[in-house]
């Protein structure tokens, strides 16, 4: 059962080649679900989840110092020791332990005995020593990316800019920060796909061939035939 993890720059096409593939397999594509299932795991609300995973440095901050005071514990949801502070939940800070402890057994769960396609969120990372797993970057040149963002977001070009700048910034960030690593560095992936010199469609179908070929079972040397 093929496992696809995509991950893009924004106006790259990422989650529109990743619908294509699972539509075309017939598997099922998965985004924000992991958002909803870590949050439930940790007990904790959807929006605090996705601050984590685009966190600004003033977020950084407000954590860090939260975390450096010594409040006391107390055991929650999957006997994770959480902070007890007189806030609502939103606003307790999530260490980082906590969180990808909670971000790993959601995407290693989803992807149990199962066909999927899924987007982004460290899942390349989480996901590596999976002999079944396909890793795939999609890249294209700034200038294509500006044009498409200001098409789809009805944008001029100064603030399709700066909606680049704060995606691709953020994510750099979440990779570094939770798997300490380099988001498009091409050895943490096993295919790296140019949407400039592919259109989406011809991207899809590349990976699914992909993906075929990684099913196969692995060529024996020096088999008898």
């Amino acid at each position: 059962m093929p496992i696809i993890t995509i991950r893009g720059q924004l106006g790259s096409g990422a989650p529109d080649i990743g619908k294509m593939v699972a539509a075309r397999l017939n598997i099922d594509y998965i985004d924000r679900e992991i958002i909803a299932e870590t949050a439930a795991r940790l007990n904790y609300p959807e929006q605090k989840i996705e601050k984590q995973e685009m966190p600004p440095a003033t977020l950084f901050k407000r954590i860090k110092d939260a975390l450096e005071h010594s409040y006391p514990l107390i055991t929650g949801a999957g006997g994770i020791n959480m902070p007890v502070m007189y806030l609502p939940p939103s606003d307790i800070p999530l260490d980082d332990s906590s969180y990808i402890a909670g971000l790993e057994s959601t995407i290693k769960k989803l992807a149990e005995g199962r066909s999927i396609v899924m987007r982004g969120r460290g899942s390349q990372f989480i996901l590596k020593d999976y002999p079944e797993a396909l890793h795939v970057l999609v890249i294209a040149p700034l200038e294509t990316r500006l044009a498409r963002v200001m098409a789809s977001m009805q944008l001029d070009e100064k603030a399709a800019r700066h909606e680049i700048n704060n995606f691709d910034g953020s994510r750099h960030e979440f990779i570094k920060r939770y798997f300490k690593a380099e988001l498009e560095d091409p050895m943490n992936y096993d295919l790296v796909l140019n949407t400039k010199r592919f259109n989406f469609e011809e991207a899809a179908a590349i990976i699914i061939s992909s993906s075929s070929i990684r099913k196969q079972p692995p060529v024996r040397k020096n088999a008898k035939v």
